[in-house]
C-alpha cells in the first residue's frame, strides 16, 4: 500500500466520481481505475459502488477514508520533521466528542492551537455518545469527551462539567408560556437567568425526540418514569437536523442540553427556552484518555486545551454548565 495509492482513493471519494478525481489528478482514468482496483485488492475489501452516476463509498470506504487522512498527515508530518527543526509540540490528535457539543467547543479549541502550536494537527470524531466510547475503545482516538460515563476500562477518566438541559420549540398559542417561572437573581447585579420549567410540566407537551439508541432520550424516559408522567412523541427521528427542523416549525417540543442553546437564544416572539427544574436534568461530561500508554506531548497540548476552554465558556457565561475539572492543576489549563 502506496501513500501515492491513498491519496488517489482521497480523491476519488472527494470527487464522487473517476473522472473528476483523474482530471484534479492529472492521471488517466484507466491508471486510476487500476490504482482503486489494486488497493482494493490488497485489503480484500470493496471501497466504493460503482453507478452511472459516479462512486459512493462503502462502510469499508468510510472507514479507509478516515484512516488514510491520518496517515497521509502523519507522514507529512515526518517530512516536516527531517526538513526543520522542531518548534514545542508537534504530531496528530484525534478528538471523538458528540455531535451537539462539537460547534460549541471545537472551534475556539482548534483556532487556539493553530496560534499556540501549529505543528499539531487535530482531527476531530463527532457523533453519537456511543460512538465516541467505541472510538476510544479501539484506540482510534486519543482523546473522548463522554457523556455519563464517569469511568470506563482502560481508560483514565477526569470529571470535566455537568450541564443543564432545556425545554425548547414553538408556543404560538401561548399554552406553555403560563408554565415558565422566572428564577430569582442569586446576588444583586447578577445576569437574569433563563426561565425554568417543572420537569413534569415539560414531559406532558408534545415532544420531538430522537431514539433510545441517544444518552438523551433515555435520560427523559427515566425523569418520566419517576414522575409518573407519561410520554406523547409526535416525532422520533435520529438526525440532529431533522429534530430541529421539526421543533423550529412548530411540530412539537424538544429537550436539548445546553451545550446547543447558542444556535436558539434569538427566534423571535412564541419561542419557548427554559431550564427544566424540579427535578433539574442535567448530564455530565468526562474527558478520558487511553490509561494502556502515556499520552504524547501533543495529546496533553490537545488535552488542556479543551479542559482550558470548558472552563473559561462556563466562567463567561457563554455555557450553562458547572465546571468539574478541580483536580486540574492550574498549569494543565494554560491557554
Amino acid at each position: 500500500m502506496e501513500l501515492r495509492t491513498l491519496r488517489y482513493f482521497i480523491a476519488v471519494l472527494e470527487a464522487g466520481s473517476l473522472s473528476r478525481a483523474a482530471g484534479s489528478l492529472y492521471v488517466a482514468q484507466p491508471a486510476l481505475t487500476a490504482q482503486i482496483k489494486k488497493l482494493e485488492d490488497e485489503l480484500g475489501a470493496q471501497l466504493f459502488d460503482r453507478s452511472h452516476a459516479g462512486v459512493t463509498p462503502t462502510p469499508a470506504g468510510l472507514q479507509l477514508y478516515d484512516d488514510a487522512r491520518r496517515l497521509l498527515s502523519d507522514a507529512d508530518a515526518v517530512r516536516d520533521r527531517v526538513l526543520r527543526l522542531p518548534t514545542g509540540a508537534e504530531g496528530s490528535v484525534t478528538v471523538a466528542l458528540p455531535l451537539l457539543l462539537v460547534s460549541l467547543l471545537m472551534g475556539p479549541v482548534l483556532a487556539a492551537l493553530k496560534r499556540s502550536h501549529p505543528r499539531i494537527r487535530v482531527f476531530v470524531l463527532d457523533g453519537l455518545s456511543l460512538t465516541v466510547q467505541q472510538a476510544m475503545r479501539e484506540r482510534r482516538a486519543d482523546i473522548g469527551i463522554l457523556v455519563d460515563t464517569p469511568t470506563l476500562d482502560d481508560l483514565h477518566c477526569r470529571p470535566l462539567a455537568r450541564e443543564a438541559l432545556y425545554f425548547c420549540g414553538r408556543d404560538p398559542e401561548g399554552r406553555v408560556l403560563p408554565l415558565l417561572r422566572q428564577p430569582r437573581s442569586r446576588r444583586k447585579g447578577a445576569a437574569q437567568r433563563p426561565p425554568e420549567i417543572a420537569v413534569r410540566d415539560a414531559l406532558r407537551q408534545p415532544l420531538v425526540l430522537q431514539s433510545r439508541r441517544f444518552v438523551l432520550r433515555r435520560c427523559v424516559e427515566d425523569a418520566a418514569r419517576e414522575l409518573g408522567v407519561p410520554l406523547d412523541i409526535v416525532h422520533e427521528h435520529d438526525s440532529a437536523r431533522v429534530i430541529r427542523s421539526l421543533y423550529l416549525c412548530g411540530a412539537g417540543f424538544t429537550v436539548t442540553p445546553a451545550c446547543s442553546l447558542h444556535e436558539s437564544k434569538h427566534l423571535g416572539p412564541g419561542w419557548v427556552l427554559a431550564r427544566m427544574v424540579r427535578p433539574e436534568l442535567a448530564r455530565t461530561y468526562t474527558l478520558a484518555t487511553s490509561s494502556r500508554k502515556p499520552s504524547s506531548r501533543a495529546t496533553q497540548v490537545v488535552l488542556h486545551a479543551i479542559a482550558h476552554e470548558v472552563r473559561r465558556l462556563i466562567e463567561h457565561g457563554e455555557w450553562d454548565a458547572q465546571w468539574l475539572g478541580r483536580d486540574w492543576h492550574t498549569e494543565d489549563l494554560a491557554p
